[in-house]
């Protein structure tokens, strides 16, 4: 298992630390965090996941900030180094937001990205 890493691979917004708590309070089995990764999907070819992670990998990026563990997925870190987490509640639309450094572009709905 990984330990905490000092230079984070993504950085987590207080609005984002807050809603990964009140997931995880809400959650009916423990989990040791979230875990993001990355999938190919889309117009642009790349989107984000999010999952509850009920263990730590043996090569997860661990990343412990404002109270709240994310696991980053080993064959997401290059396209996530420099990201930061954040968390949008709008009128019509809420979710986790990635203000990715690494996308090249974005389709217009921004469900994917490219780097």
């Amino acid at each position: 298992m990984k330990t905490a890493t000092t230079s984070k691979a993504v950085t987590i917004t207080d609005r984002a630390a807050e809603h990964i708590h009140a997931l995880l309070a809400k959650r009916e089995k423990p989990s040791v965090g979230i875990k993001v990764g990355i999938r190919t999907r889309g117009c642009s070819g790349l989107s984000y996941t999010i999952e509850y992670a009920d263990e730590v990998g043996q090569y997860d990026e661990v990343i412990e900030d404002k109270g709240v563990r994310v696991l980053i997925d080993p064959k997401a870190v290059m396209f996530l180094i420099g990201t930061e987490m954040d968390f949008k509640d709008e009128k019509f639309k809420s979710g986790f937001v990635f203000n990715n450094p690494n996308a090249k572009g974005s389709c217009g709905c921004g469900e994917s990205f490219n780097v």
